[in-house]
């Protein structure tokens, strides 16, 4: 089953007999405190206008934990996830499509939550609202309750430790901007740098201008310069395993399965005790 969904086919699936569950996860990384500018606002972003019965989620309170020694957005107690996607109508024999304002960071994140935990059948709009041709509507939908139950899988997720390790005996990419990789600037967590051994590889180059991801060839030639091969393992980290989904969503494009560390940067370099790489080069 392809993770991504073009808004053409949703509207199909829309207009059908069994239409899929919609998820708005509208969320952006916010440093505008320090700008003496208001934060960003997702849930006053879908009460202007969302897609037809799509029901919001917000990724800070409901596909995350309270930031702390785990990083700024650890994984979320399951039990407050899942009331979280029954009360938007989840259930495991539905299928749900997540989509935000076009960055793909936090529908990336719900959709890797939803399949790390069990879901058979979750997409992400590609291109996200903007790539949505047709009416919006502002009145907050009421759903059907449903009746997913998160089981998180025994494989999928990396902690510090495993990591570690894989930037050693795998590929471990970095997810974040280049010039945070080399530890040049760090706007957020204690230091820059990366995990040594990591590869550099910004999710924002799998996108093109439009917001949508390259073709599934386009993808795999790249992670492929990046050292994975058939048989490699791969892990991806970020700053706090938000964008960081969205480069283990490209790899599900094309075709390449991906442990997550969700922790990322921001729980990595929070200990003194762990060594940080800084510079292009992986060690």
């Amino acid at each position: 089953m392809n993770a991504i969904i073009s808004a053409s086919e949703l509207a199909s699936e829309l207009a059908g007999g069994n239409p899929p569950v919609l998820l708005d996860v509208r969320w952006q990384l916010s440093v505008a405190k320090a700008a003496g500018e208001p934060p960003f606002d997702g849930r006053a972003a879908y009460l202007a206008g969302h897609l037809p019965g799509a029901v919001f989620v917000d990724l800070d309170r409901e596909l995350a934990s309270a930031p702390g020694e785990r990083g700024r957005h650890p994984l979320p107690d399951l039990g407050v996830f899942g009331a979280a996607m029954r009360r938007a109508g989840v259930s495991r024999g539905r299928a749900v499509v997540v989509y935000d304002g076009g960055l793909g960071w936090g529908a990336a994140r719900a959709w890797w939550l939803l399949r790390w935990t069990g879901h058979p059948d979750v997409r992400v709009l590609d291109g996200g609202l903007p790539s949505w041709e047709g009416a919006l509507e502002t009145s907050v939908p009421r759903p059907v309750e449903g009746d997913f139950e998160p089981v998180p899988a025994a494989s999928g997720l990396l902690d510090a430790d495993g990591a570690g390790a894989l930037g050693r005996s795998g590929v471990l990419l970095d997810a974040r901007a280049g010039e945070r990789y080399r530890g040049e600037v760090e706007p957020i967590d204690r230091v820059g740098g990366h995990i040594p051994g990591a590869v550099s590889a910004p999710t924002t180059e799998n996108v093109g201008a439009d917001g949508r991801f390259r073709p599934a060839e386009e993808l795999a030639a790249r992670f492929k310069e990046l050292g994975v091969s058939e048989g490699t393992r791969v892990g991806v980290y970020c700053g706090s395993g938000v964008s960081g989904a969205h480069e283990v969503l490209a790899l599900a494009v094309a075709g390449i399965p991906a442990e997550l560390y969700v922790g990322s940067w921001s729980e990595w370099s929070s200990d003194p005790e762990r060594p940080v790489a800084v510079g292009p080069d992986p060690q």
